[in-house]
């Protein structure tokens, strides 16, 4: 069954404004960040936001499951897809707004106070990045928002429940109350991204409560084994498709469904492991020439937006995944994670899978 609209698609997470700015390697010096990676901002990080400011920058509508979200519903018919986070009372906020609606995409969002909306600092760096997050207001989101009478109808309502694992640093609550709206209907899934190899590394115990309820688990392989890694069980330092199948064996709490676990690989093969089967499959990725690669930024968000569409069309796991690798090309090509073709570049580079949704492309 494909998608029929009405906001079947909600995505919880950490609404930011990216700051993206190349960089040889100066500041990531200056402020000891690695060449691609991301992690949440310390004191000393503070002054890198105006440092990116002060150079030709561009201001980009980010947070990852905030791009994942634009992707899936650049996909999906339109009203499909509700991204939930919290913002601050500024212009940042209203240039998140304004960007999300040109993308199609509605917005409910706590808005805090007494704190800014979140920003990223994005360093290109080649074809690495590094991010360095102060999340702000972000970190200010409240279950009392999802549960309020406007807000909890449309959880009730949805039927995918898309979560980044950087929530698990702000209100595990939250999370916790969709995955176990997921787990109480059949027809609903709970689909979780690692984000970072942070997130294992250092909470733990936050990313293992929500297990039991992972329908969908997403990452790549630098989180899957730092996972593996945290997780200290038989796959720690294990290759990907090792520890993709032993967490798709993980216990879960829904066993009317089985566990799907997505590691992408950069240029190699995607990674899948289905619960209770023995090994994990590989899936080829798109090629991309040298000269058509533009900004790595974003390029996972976007994989994850066009495999979960995908999902929510009642898609096979084949073609989701083929459409999860077409939306990542088409975001590496432009500025951040970002998604605009024209309709020759359309005809010429959609994904076979793209032509039997119900959106209206108009071609």
């Amino acid at each position: 069954m494909g998608s029929t609209g009405d906001y079947q698609l909600l995505c919880l997470e950490n609404p930011l404004l990216d700051i993206q700015a190349e960089d040889d390697g100066s500041l990531l010096s200056k402020y000891s960040l690695k060449p691609n990676d991301a992690i949440l901002a310390e004191d000393f990080h503070m002054p890198l936001y105006d440092d990116l400011l002060s150079r030709k920058h561009h201001l980009i509508a980010g947070g990852a499951a905030q791009n994942t979200a634009r992707g899936a519903q650049y996909i999906l018919p339109p009203t499909s897809v509700l991204f939930i986070g919290c913002v601050g009372r500024d212009d940042y906020a209203s240039q998140l707004r304004s960007a999300c609606s040109a993308a199609g995409l509605r917005v409910e969002y706590r808005v805090d106070e007494t704190q800014p909306t979140g920003r990223c600092g994005v360093l290109i760096n080649g074809s690495n990045r590094s991010l360095c997050t102060h999340l702000a207001a972000a970190n200010e989101y409240k279950l009392d928002h999802l549960q309020s009478p406007e807000i909890w109808p449309l959880v009730q309502n949805a039927k995918f429940y898309y979560v980044g694992g950087f929530h698990l640093t702000v209100c595990v609550p939250a999370v916790m109350a969709l995955a176990k709206e997921a787990a109480s209907n059949p027809e609903k899934a709970f689909i979780m991204n690692l984000s970072a190899p942070f997130i294992p590394q250092f909470f733990k115990s936050q990313l293992d409560e929500t297990s039991p309820y992972w329908d969908y688990v997403i990452g790549n392989e630098t989180e899957a084994a730092a996972w593996a890694e945290a997780d200290g069980g038989e796959v720690k330092g294990k290759g990907t498709k090792a520890i993709a199948t032993y967490m798709a064996g993980l216990k879960k709490a829904n066993g009317g469904r089985k566990r799907v676990v997505v590691i992408t690989q950069g240029t190699e093969p995607t990674v899948v492991a289905i619960q209770g089967e023995k090994e994990a499959v590989e899936f080829p990725v798109r090629t991309i020439g040298e000269k058509e690669l533009f900004d790595t930024n974003g390029a996972g968000d976007a994989f994850a937006g066009g495999f979960v569409a995908g999902i929510v069309e009642g898609k096979s796991l084949e073609e989701s995944i083929d459409m999860g690798q077409w939306l990542a090309k088409l975001s590496i090509k432009e500025l951040g994670p970002q998604y605009v073709l024209t309709p020759a570049q359309l005809l010429k580079d959609v994904s076979p899978v793209l032509f039997t949704h119900t959106r209206d492309t108009g071609y």
